[in-house]
């Protein structure tokens, strides 16, 4: 075997162990409830998620439409690197946001539509399922503004 195929084994696995010793799928853990943002004083949803190795918690998030959202991404994990994405141009909502290992970022939007929006980590390593195949999902549920 040539070395570059001993050094492309080798990397592979250290990078599957690496994600082994570092990380466990949500598949195992629980769900949280679903966590109601509560509308600050300025008419912005507030919430800090832990981005951790993958998933994020809280992972089901109720806000409504018409006002502004600011989520702090806040990640714990050591080495891997995530993501924060969420594809609903229909409701108004469309993010993605890299979230370095060990730091913090936020993003914000402002939904226009009402429905139940997935978000996920699109990260992947080589030949390994992706962080979202891995079960780094949640939901965004946007729900209509109440009549007065």
């Amino acid at each position: 075997m040539s070395k570059s195929i001993s050094a492309l084994i080798g990397l592979m696995a250290l990078a599957a162990g690496v994600t082994g010793v570092f990380a466990q799928t949500s598949v195992n853990q629980p769900t949280l409830p679903a966590a109601v943002l509560g509308l600050g004083a300025d008419g912005v949803f507030r919430a800090e998620i832990v981005v951790d190795s993958y998933s994020y918690k809280p992972d089901h998030l109720i806000v409504t439409v018409g006002h502004p959202v600011e989520l702090t991404l806040k990640s714990v994990t050591v080495i891997v690197p995530h993501n924060f994405v969420i594809k609903a141009p229909e409701l108004g909502v469309e993010v993605s946001q890299d979230v370095p290992a060990g730091k913090t970022v936020t993003v914000q939007f402002t939904p226009t539509g009402a429905g139940k929006i997935e978000f996920y980590c699109d990260k992947r390593l080589l030949f390994f399922k992706s962080h979202k195949e891995k079960g780094m999902v949640g939901t965004l549920e946007v729900r209509p503004a109440p009549m007065n």
